[in-house]
This record gives structure tokens, sequence and C-alpha cells, in this order.
């Protein structure tokens, strides 16, 4: 099912186009930083033990963030592959469009907020 003009109008999807494209830039960019600070930490370090500690939780934190930017980068490059195919800005779950305000908060959004606030009380 394709959105009619009414749902998403050209300069909104030519918006949100270039709000995935940004998104990608910035994750890839985010998740190359990372890969340092997520590297295992070296336990023969001449430090503290609560030095230790911190560097083990600080990389564990990172870890957590890492995995985070993997996921919303897969998102979004899904969601660029449906804008390419006609098919962006449809719920996963009920076919229907997804309001334009939610796409611009997030643009790789896969469901419309009536869906997603159901999904997430299940």
């Amino acid at each position: 099912m394709l959105l009619s003009m009414d749902d998403l109008s050209a300069k909104q999807l030519e918006e949100l186009s270039q709000d995935l494209r940004t998104l990608k830039v910035e994750l890839e960019q985010a998740l190359a930083a990372s890969d340092q600070s997520a590297k295992p930490v070296d336990l023969e370090q001449p430090i503290g033990r609560l030095s230790r500690m911190d560097a083990i939780q600080n990389q564990q934190i990172a870890k957590a963030s890492r995995r985070n930017h993997e996921l919303r980068l897969r998102l979004v490059l899904a969601a660029i592959n449906n804008l390419e195919g006609g098919d962006y800005g449809l719920c996963t779950r009920c076919d229907g469009p997804i309001d334009f305000r939610r796409l611009k908060a997030r643009p790789e959004a896969r469901m419309c907020i009536d869906c997603a606030r159901e999904s997430e009380r299940s």
C-alpha cells in the first residue's frame, strides 16, 4: 500500500529523506568514534582497583550505547530502503500512515503512534 499525496507531500518526503540521510551519517560517525571506548579493558594496567572498575563500567556503557546506535542505524537503513521502494511512512502493524510529526521526531519509526503505544503495553 502506497501513501497517497494527502498523507505525505513531496516536500515532506524530501525533508524526511534528508533527515534519514543525515541521521545515517551521524550514526555511522558515532559508531566509528565508539570503536576505541568499547574495546576490552586491559586488566594489567598499573592503576588502582577503583580506576579499573570505572574503566570496566565505562566500557559497558560504551558497548550499550554502541548496540543502540547499531540498532538505530539498521532501522534508518530499512527506512531509506522503504523510502526508495515507495513504502515509507506506513505502519508495519496496521498498514496505516504514520503521522509526519512522528516521522520528523523519529524518521526511522516503523509504527504509528497508536500501534507503538499498544506494542509497548504488550
